[in-house]
């Protein structure tokens, strides 16, 4: 009966000498690796509001700015990657790299980060595919922890069927993802420019300025919105520990995709944290900064824009709010 079981969940056993099938193509190696950083740009540019807000109306003027040391500094981690690939053909992920450099002391600081990192990485993506289900689905409120949990098994028990086989179910939601969002900027440059303007739901909410003056830490604000912001930066290494996994040439078909991975997750950034610039979107930790109610379910920025662009319970939003909650989890990947 335990055979059985298990034959059902992970599927049978393969041998070594017979899996090469199991080598992924570019187009499914895409979203096996990928999809950590592009659904970063569904919460990347929340985070860097979340911090701007507490400098009030003055510090949020500095957004366009921080989002693109962000994006610069996105530019320069893929065009790096790309590179470690070929140095590298059998995985090459900051552990490896910094062993080969800088010794074992260097590397091990370099694998207990990354361990953080999953972690949270795990955390933050499923956490943050609930919060957008919820934003199109308030109802849900209440059951946003045991939703989260229940996430994380299915997802865990889709990993133990293999790397490609999680991968194809992976693909449509990345995809699907990837089109929404384009759609959304593309739909919301020509709404602000050519359609009588972008507004999002807070845009006429003033943020509540602090009793003190932040001045003296007004560059640690910043900073700190530019770290924060660098969340969309997560998962870019995936690919170059993934070498292996990839159809022969390896080196040159992870490279690709990598550099695939690249320009949507910058272009999707920009472009969202330009959308949130023009409409006026914001968010706020305690939701009081804003002026609401402290017990307030506050959208996320990019369910907001999908407000404006889309319309509220408009079939746009909510084939938004799905992809972003199905791609956020996949994730967790």
């Amino acid at each position: 009966m335990a055979s059985i079981l298990k034959r059902l969940i992970v599927g049978s056993p393969v041998r070594t000498s017979e899996s090469s099938h199991t080598l992924l193509p570019k187009w499914i190696a895409l979203p096996v690796f990928c999809s950590d950083p592009l659904s970063s740009v569904a919460y990347a540019t929340e985070q860097m509001l979340l911090v701007l807000v507490l400098g009030g109306a003055a510090a949020l003027q500095f957004s366009a700015a921080t989002g693109m040391g962000v994006a610069f500094l996105l530019v320069v981690v893929v065009i790096s990657y790309s590179r470690t690939v070929f140095e590298y053909p059998n995985g090459g992920g900051a552990y490896a790299v910094s062993k080969d450099n800088f010794g074992d002391t260097i590397a091990l600081i370099a694998a207990a980060a990354l361990m953080v990192d999953y972690v949270l990485t795990v955390a933050v993506s499923v956490t943050s595919g609930v919060a957008n289900l919820i934003s199109a689905l308030p109802d849900l409120g209440p059951y946003r922890m045991n939703i989260s949990v229940a996430t994380v098994v299915i997802i865990g028990l889709m990993n133990l069927r293999g790397i490609k086989e999680s991968g194809t179910a992976f693909a449509f939601p990345t995809y699907f993802f990837i089109s929404t969002v384009i759609l959304m900027i593309a739909l919301g440059l020509y709404k602000e420019f050519f359609a009588g303007g972008l507004h999002a739901s807070t845009e006429h909410l003033s943020t509540q300025q602090p009793e003190q003056s932040l001045a003296p830490i007004g560059l640690l604000l910043l900073l700190k919105a530019f770290a924060s912001g660098c969340t969309a930066l997560t998962g870019v290494e995936a690919i170059s520990n993934g070498v292996p996994q990839f159809r022969r040439p390896k080196a040159r078909n992870a490279s690709i995709t990598l550099i695939a991975m690249g320009i949507l997750a910058i272009s999707m950034f920009i472009g969202v944290t330009t959308l949130a610039i023009l409409s006026g979107a914001k968010i706020a930790e305690d939701p009081r900064m804003l002026g609401l109610p402290a017990n307030f379910i506050q959208q996320t920025v990019i369910a907001q824009l999908g407000e404006a662009v889309f319309g509220f319970h408009s079939l746009g939003f909510y084939a938004l709010q799905l992809a972003t909650t199905l791609v956020l989890v996949l994730a967790a990947n």
